[in-house]
């Protein structure tokens, strides 16, 4: 009988000790992702490491990733991503032109302030905005859906077709593009300056303005009724003479 007793307080004790024990670590659900990360996801792509390079060195990989992990903005971004192919065929020297705060443009000219996936640029309202703005306001781009559902791009200097998301996980989504998205604030053709209007009158060196003159000596030139009487004057003098003669 003691036994028993002894038997069934060891297992009540066992049953406790087990109750009190912390259980094993919850495993991560299957897929499950850590936050979001724009160069995680280009790295991933394989073929972006202009890009990559360049968001590096004007530190705009850091700053939205920062704006990502931070919910700084509550509507997410998309991206547009250059593939090492669209840069190499750009104009040699395109990007070594650029100052360092153009370099910032360009790649904020690829960055919307919005997360769009493939069906909701059905519904963006031209001209978008990006990340990138200048003295004449946001940098923007024309965004239209096609009827094969492919979207276009436009910057005003170059159209793309966008067609293969790298992500499309709110909030970030990214795009492969196979043409830099060059900025028609940097890139486009300035308006050629209004050419001086010609004077028609010229000045004297006193500042007066001088009226078209008329022919060489016209300002010697004696009136002709003048000339006239004195021509009749000496007619009548010689004819004086003449009577003169005959008295």
């Amino acid at each position: 009988m003691a036994r028993s007793v002894a038997v069934v307080v060891l297992l009540a004790m066992a049953a406790v000790a087990a109750a009190q024990a912390p259980g094993p670590a919850a495993t991560p659900a299957a897929g499950a992702t850590g936050p979001p990360n724009v160069t995680a996801v280009l790295e991933k792509g394989g073929q972006y490491t202009t890009f990559i390079r360049l968001m590096k060195e004007t530190q705009q990989d850091t700053q939205l990733n920062s704006q990502l992990n931070n919910s700084f903005n509550g509507n997410g971004y998309t991206v547009f991503a250059p593939t090492d192919n669209a840069f190499n065929n750009l104009k040699p020297g395109t990007l070594n032109s650029l100052t360092q705060q153009q370099q910032v443009a360009l790649v904020q000219g690829h960055v919307l302030p919005q997360f769009y996936s493939m069906d909701s640029f059905q519904t963006a309202s031209n001209p978008v905005r990006t990340q990138a703005s200048g003295t004449d306001g946001p940098y923007t781009l024309n965004i239209t859906s096609t009827t094969n559902s492919n979207v276009n791009v436009s910057t005003g200097v170059v159209e793309v077709t966008v067609t293969n998301a790298l992500s499309a996980v709110k909030p970030l989504a990214v795009y492969s593009v196979d043409k830099v998205l060059l900025p028609f604030e940097l890139f486009g053709v300035k308006a050629p300056a209004a050419a001086p209007t010609a004077s028609t009158a010229k000045p004297k060196k006193g500042g007066s303005t001088e009226a078209a003159s008329g022919p060489a000596g016209a300002e010697d030139a004696e009136p002709t009724g003048a000339a006239s009487a004195r021509a009749v004057g000496w007619g009548v003098a010689g004819l004086a003479a003449v009577v003169g003669c005959f008295l």
